[in-house]
């Protein structure tokens, strides 16, 4: 566990909604926590999924509104909700659970997340280790990296209330609040937290550690 409490960080200030969607049973844990542990939850939510509107095959399940292009690479587990689209070229790994209306472009890569309805990721991207609220648009090229590969101890930092502080693992990438944009080209590094609304500029670095 994180030394951070879940008190100090609360992702229903990110995610208003979180706890009337299928992650509301862990809507308490923080956020680095839920990502490390996708592949269980995502299998749980698989499971729980009604099968006359999924399509289930192991641990993927996928709504029967859902649009998956062929030439996606689906690796379960692995939940695609009502009316998303799943480009060519896609690759969605590592326990992912989609919401509705979500779209995943051509050329994207999805790692270990989770992404909440109306959000887009246009094409050419990499979100690992990461939570996408609602209706957050990530274009061309934007990146959420996942891991401090620029020193020796990868070890994740967050900033919460002004404090930097380090948290237990070594792979996470960001918490994005509903609404936020991200510029394409833009680079958001490991352990961003990003309130609702939030505007990444195209080209733009957002690193916390040094904000």
């Amino acid at each position: 566990m994180s030394s951070l409490k879940s008190s100090m960080l609360c992702l229903q200030d990110y995610l208003p909604r979180v706890n009337s969607s299928p992650i509301k049973t862990w809507a308490s844990w923080l956020p680095w926590e839920l990502t490390s542990q996708s592949e269980t939850i995502v299998t749980k939510i698989a499971m729980d999924m009604a099968t006359e509107e999924f399509d289930i095959a192991g641990d993927i399940a996928i709504h029967r509104t859902a649009i998956v292009e062929s030439g996606a690479v689906l690796k379960g587990p692995l939940v695609i909700g009502a009316r998303s689209f799943i480009a060519t070229g896609a690759y969605l790994r590592g326990g992912c659970w989609l919401d509705e209306d979500c779209v995943i472009g051509p050329c994207c890569e999805l790692k270990s997340s989770y992404v909440f309805a109306a959000s887009k990721l246009a094409h050419f991207n990499f979100v690992g280790d990461s939570i996408i609220g609602e209706r957050v648009n990530i274009e061309a090229g934007a990146i959420i990296c996942n891991y401090r590969n620029e020193r020796p101890e990868a070890g994740i930092n967050v900033r919460v209330n002004g404090v930097l502080s380090a948290v237990n693992t070594t792979k996470f990438g960001a918490l994005v609040g509903d609404g936020c944009r991200l510029g394409a080209n833009s680079v958001v590094a490991p352990g961003a937290l990003l309130k609702p609304e939030s505007i990444i500029g195209r080209t733009a670095l957002c690193d916390q550690e040094i904000a």
